[in-house]
């Protein structure tokens, strides 16, 4: 069943015959034109900061209807939706994908569970890349397309204890890559002709899968469960696991509420979401009404998989107010993801509302600087996020003033 029906049925507060059998399985870049626009035709206005006061969350206006956990399945610590119990222990991978038009579509962005947004290099108009995090990753049969990493997605895929899947990155994520939380596999994926000869062509696969080669001829690649398991690289949580349950607080499986009916008295409407800032990628989130999601737009189009036309879309948007530090003059840069600032700003949107938010990474001596970010409401207590998949951008600091929510 596919993830955002799945939502549809908790909207509808009824398990499907399908879930219960669900349940019971097995587990750099060139400049780009702007396109013609396929986001929503209603202008989108700045935020009105008069709308955004403190909020004062009161008891919840909706009555908790939890809903049964489905025999054999347990509620993922990365979606707070039911999974198999098969993957409980399993560790999530993080997958470094191309941003790039040219690299579009993507491969199976739709089937992961956290998709991060970062500015991969402040030249080409602050081009980003995506951070996808999966946890079922058995089931891939093509994903991607993969591309290097960059120093900060190292202790954020941290947080997960996920492996991190990339190719290659440059000379600055040297000393990131030899920190003891980090497992990782690079480069010599499955190349696969998409017609694109101008392409990098490097796609995840799980398992063994014939490919082509530079030459054009065919070629068969080892999987991730192959090659995971030749680099003698665990698959289950190990001594950097997160230290609690969940990476988010989530709701009870099958109380979706917006913020208002959670309590946040003073939330705003959040029905289309621009992030000014990511000028290249023009990347906006529009909420769909139909399935009580966001569907992620890049280029002025929304965002399809190619491997099934599904709609990349989320349940929860977190957005980030980062600072960073730019290393040379090819624009590499080193956000400042670890920060104990009470006061750092964010947004948390769900159900087409949004509310203020802070957050918080903190570094210490036992966790170094892999413990999970935690995002706090005006009153300073950690918010809960409705069950779902969950979309995060750290937005540069110099551009904070440039999302736009309405």
């Amino acid at each position: 069943m596919k993830r955002k029906k799945l939502i549809s049925m908790i909207a509808a507060m009824a398990i499907t015959a399908s879930l219960l059998a669900a349940c019971g399985g097995d587990p750099e870049e060139p400049a780009g034109d702007s396109g013609q626009s396929g986001f929503a035709s209603t202008p989108i206005v700045s935020v009105d900061e008069s709308q955004s006061n403190p909020q004062t969350p009161a008891e919840d206006q909706t009555e908790d209807t939890a809903l049964e956990v489905p025999e054999g399945c347990y509620l993922s610590e990365l979606t707070g939706l039911p999974i198999s119990n098969e993957l409980r222990n399993q560790r999530p991978i993080a997958v470094m994908v191309d941003n790039e038009r040219t690299a579009l579509p993507h491969f199976e962005i739709a089937e992961c569970d956290i998709v991060y947004e970062l500015m991969n290099s402040t030249a080409n108009d602050r081009v980003t890349r995506f951070m996808c995090i999966r946890k079922d990753w058995r089931n891939i049969t093509q994903m991607g397309s993969i591309r290097s990493t960059r120093p900060t997605n190292i202790p954020l895929a941290g947080e997960y204890n996920a492996i991190l899947i990339h190719d290659g990155g440059p000379v600055y994520i040297t000393d990131f890559i030899a920190k003891p939380y980090c497992d990782h596999l690079s480069s010599g994926f499955c190349r696969f002709d998409n017609g694109k000869s101008w392409e990098y062509k490097e796609y995840v696969t799980a398992n063994e899968t014939v490919g082509i080669n530079m030459s054009g001829g065919t070629q068969t690649y080892d999987g991730l469960i192959q090659r995971i398991a030749a680099a003698g690289i665990d698959t289950e949580y190990n001594a950097y696991a997160p230290m609690r349950d969940t990476h988010f607080l989530f709701r009870p499986y099958g109380t979706d509420m917006t913020p208002t009916e959670m309590g946040y008295n003073n939330a705003i409407t959040a029905n289309n979401i621009r992030i000014g800032t990511f000028i290249h990628t023009q990347t906006a989130l529009q909420y769909n009404a139909e399935t009580s999601t966001y569907d992620l737009y890049l280029y002025g189009q929304r965002q399809e998989d190619a491997e099934d036309g599904e709609a990349v879309t989320f349940n929860n948007v977190l957005l980030q107010c980062t600072d960073f530090y730019q290393y040379d003059d090819h624009g590499y840069l080193l956000y400042f993801y670890i920060d104990t600032d009470p006061n750092k700003e964010g947004w948390y949107i769900t159900n087409g509302e949004a509310i203020k938010v802070t957050w918080n990474k903190p570094c210490d001596n036992e966790r170094l600087d892999y413990d999970i970010t935690r995002f706090y409401d005006e009153n300073g207590n950690e918010i809960e996020i409705n069950p779902g998949t969950t979309y995060i951008a750290l937005v540069p600091k110099d551009g904070w003033n440039t999302v736009e929510i309405n």
